[in-house]
């Protein structure tokens, strides 16, 4: 792989070393896509995140050159912005923006984080922030492309809170309005995949809108959808949603006693959109200039159907009836035979 190839700033290893203190674990974010992501702090002072490609990982190199390719062709306030990288001997290093307020998912469904739980305003704004992002992959940006990865984990945020879209290492291009494909190479986190893509590998933007659907519903209810667990029914958090809806009392989802009326209007909504999603066929799902019509009130919602991955929990040991390939709620590659 040559390094003149990739229209960024190529930064040395020994700048990133220094600016990392040594890859420090006090300087450690946490594990990205491919591999563990640190603060750091330029020569100018500038606060930047580097994510280490572990030169031990097989798969990390494609989605290190993926990842360059695509995001460093993007431009969207609601994507995030890489910097530069680095490429010296085994080592492949890649520069972003440091996102000081981390992941969505911390404030969703982290115990640490409970004390920093948005409030629906904020809340709402984040979510329309990752729709507007994804209507730019899919529709609005030059190379359009499906995420395939998309996930609360995945959505960072700045210091006024914006989200932005990150972790393009899995990204596929398309095209067409209806383009879609199939694979051998599953790359996803469960609880996030749609059911065509998990079960026959059939790859369209409708994939990332399942995702979108379940960081939705995910974000309402501050709850998880892989090990979610009620003691009145077995059913995912999808399932939950979904049976809440059909008896009239999907508000349940969400603590309204402090919510004005409009913005009571705005959950239900959101649920609904939520609910329209994560709908099983992907032909049933709305794309993404609908799903920004709904949120705003401006578009006509339809009624849900029952959500793919309809899955019944064991509450007992917090796992799904379907045996996962992984044990943790990481991203995941499974390679098959052509």
């Amino acid at each position: 792989m040559e390094a003149d190839v990739f229209d960024l700033p190529l930064f040395s290893f020994s700048l990133l070393l220094t600016a990392t203190n040594n890859f420090s674990e006090e300087n450690k974010l946490g594990e990205g896509g491919f591999e563990p992501v640190y603060k750091g702090f330029l020569e100018d002072g500038q606060e930047v995140a580097v994510k280490r490609l572990s030169r031990c990982s097989n798969q990390g190199v494609e989605e290190f050159k993926n990842e360059i390719l695509f995001i460093s062709k993007l431009q969207h306030r609601n994507l995030v912005k890489i910097l530069g990288y680095c490429i010296q001997g085994e080592e492949r290093l890649l520069v972003y923006e440091y996102m000081p307020n981390k992941g969505l998912d911390l404030y969703i469904y982290s115990k640490s984080y409970k004390s920093k739980k948005l409030e629906w305003p904020q809340l709402f704004h984040i979510i329309n922030g990752i729709a507007r992002g994804l209507l730019y992959l899919h529709q609005d940006s030059q190379l359009r492309i499906i995420h395939r990865d998309l996930k609360a984990a995945n959505i960072l945020l700045d210091r006024e809170m914006n989200p932005k879209i990150s972790d393009f290492g899995t990204a596929r291009t398309f095209i067409g309005d209806d383009a879609k494909t199939t694979t051998k190479r599953l790359v996803g986190t469960y609880g996030y995949m749609s059911p065509e893509y998990a079960g026959n590998g059939i790859i369209s933007i409708k994939s990332d809108i399942f995702s979108f659907g379940v960081i939705l519903l995910e974000a309402v209810s501050g709850m998880k959808n892989r090990g979610f667990c009620h003691a009145a029914h077995s059913q995912n958090l999808l399932g939950h949603a979904w049976k809440l809806y059909k008896e009239g009392s999907v508000l349940e989802l969400f603590n309204v006693s402090s919510l004005k009326s409009n913005q009571i209007s705005e959950v239900l909504r959101s649920i609904q959109v939520g609910l329209l999603c994560v709908r099983h066929s992907p032909d049933d799902r709305p794309n993404m200039s609908e799903v920004i019509a709904m949120l705003s009130g401006k578009g006509r919602l339809a009624e849900p159907k029952q959500p793919g991955f309809f899955i019944e929990q064991n509450c007992e040991s917090s796992t799904a009836v379907v045996t996962p390939i992984t044990n943790n709620d990481v991203t995941f590659t499974t390679l098959e035979a052509r």
